[in-house]
């Protein structure tokens, strides 16, 4: 099931997101987050009214997407830059392609026109994702 995440998701969130950065090519940076970082993250991102979806299983959020500004520019008004994350265990099982079926919606709700995908090279899992759309 997909929901808001709350405020009790962001351990979770944090070992999705850390993982993608000490295993992956999804996230250009090399330094694993705190809690008290994703905390600040989530504050800021409801603050900004963006959204952080996650996908329920169980009770426990085993991945997650949002969205944010794309550029700081008038002329990106109506774009936004979105991300995915699943939970190295549950990958294959068509995750992903919910939340980005969600995550394209909501920004369509909310008046976007173009959502952009920072996708590194090698990240074929992502590649394969969005070719699917």
């Amino acid at each position: 099931m997909i929901r808001h995440a709350k405020q009790s998701d962001l351990p979770n969130i944090l070992e999705i997101y850390n993982d993608a950065i000490l295993n992956t090519t999804a996230v250009y940076t090399y330094k694993p987050q705190t809690l008290a970082s994703r905390e600040t993250w989530f504050e800021n991102k409801l603050n900004k009214q963006e959204p952080v979806l996650v996908y329920d299983e169980r009770g426990e959020a085993i991945a997650f997407a949002t969205y944010g500004t794309f550029r700081d520019w008038p002329a990106y008004q109506y774009s936004i830059e979105h991300s995915i994350y699943v939970n190295k265990h549950h990958r294959g099982k068509g995750i992903a392609s919910q939340l980005l079926a969600e995550i394209i919606q909501t920004a369509r709700n909310n008046g976007y026109r173009t959502l952009v995908a920072g996708i590194d090279a090698t990240n074929d899992y992502s590649i394969y994702l969005h070719k699917k759309i």
